[in-house]
């Protein structure tokens, strides 16, 4: 169990092979939902370690099993989240603040409301593992509401998301640990509520948002690591 919202199974794929000085244990690592096994939609490729001797423990992992903790994670909604509107206050996002971009958010009120958001990854993240990157490419959906007086919402608009990210990894106390840093991230227009607008406006803003509350939420969860066989 790695959490509430997946399991990790590691089993021998072959049987170890001893050499007088080591021994290869071929593992396939998978990660599934929590209490849904089920034969993940990638191919297991075999790869070797390098030859070396100056520890006594070697560790690799391929891009599979990534892949399949990708999947997982999808498959639990991991990748969803919603921004209430107390955080979105603290940064002083509001009605007001998409007003002054898009005239037409300001024809709702006098005084400004609250908004809340609420961001979908609307495909598998992509894993990538290079030589020296291990990148995640995320495509997903941002939708912003405004949070009316009786405590319903009313959809302004939702935008489309891509976005790159690297992972740099460690181990710590028998765990295998992540850290997300966001390289880049594109946003285009895909439905209004409040007529047609420039998208570029709002990127510092959005993107400031997701580097103070969507990066560190993710960093707090994938630090509290993989277990390792």
């Amino acid at each position: 169990q790695i959490d509430d919202l997946a399991e990790v199974d590691y089993s021998l794929s072959s049987l170890p092979a001893v050499f007088q000085p080591f021994i290869d244990l071929d593992l396939k690592g998978i990660v599934f939902p929590a209490g849904n096994y089920a034969d993940s939609p990638y191919e297991a490729a075999s790869f070797t370690i390098p030859d070396q001797s100056d520890s006594m423990l070697y560790l690799a992992f391929s891009e599979y099993f990534f892949q399949t903790s990708s999947f997982a994670y999808y498959t639990a909604g991991a990748f969803n989240m919603t921004i209430a509107e107390e955080t979105c206050s603290y940064f002083n996002i509001n009605t007001e603040i998409f007003g002054s971009i898009i005239p037409e958010v300001a024809k709702y009120s006098v005084s400004p409301y609250p908004v809340m958001l609420k961001l979908m990854s609307t495909e598998i993240p992509v894993i990538s593992l290079q030589q020296d990157s291990f990148t995640l490419e995320i495509q997903g959906s941002m939708e912003v509401l405004a949070v009316l007086p009786d405590s319903t919402t009313q959809s302004l608009l939702t935008l489309s998301i891509a976005a790159n990210t690297s992972i740099s990894l460690n181990i710590f106390d028998k765990k295998l640990m992540g850290s997300l840093c966001l390289n880049r991230i594109q946003f285009s227009l895909a439905h209004s509520n409040v007529g047609s607008f420039e998208v570029l406006p709002l990127e510092n803003i959005l993107s400031y948002i997701l580097r103070t509350e969507v990066i560190p939420s993710a960093n707090a969860k994938l630090s509290k690591g993989f277990p390792l066989p």
